[in-house]
């Protein structure tokens, strides 16, 4: 995991969630957000996205409908923090 980055249990909890395989199906999304605002920055756009930029990374993401994030929104954070240099590891 990246050296500056420190995370209190439940965002650890929820990091191990993103990179569990097979991809978890109740990972809650304010989690994922309370997660990214830990490790790098998030901005709402008037449309109701979020622009995330973690490291040098940065994706823009939809809110999702439900509560519970899908699995192409776990992929892209996943793929996101790994760049980024963070992981559960």
């Amino acid at each position: 995991m990246a050296d500056e980055v420190h995370l209190n249990g439940h965002h650890r909890g929820t990091l191990e969630s993103i990179f569990r395989h097979p991809v978890g199906h109740n990972i809650e999304w304010h989690d994922v957000v309370s997660l990214l605002e830990n490790v790098g920055t998030v901005v709402e756009g008037a449309n109701g996205r979020l622009t995330v930029t973690v490291g040098s990374e940065t994706e823009t993401f939809d809110v999702p409908r439900q509560h519970d994030v899908d699995v192409q929104h776990v992929l892209d954070v996943r793929r996101m923090l790994e760049r980024a240099g963070i992981t559960p590891h």
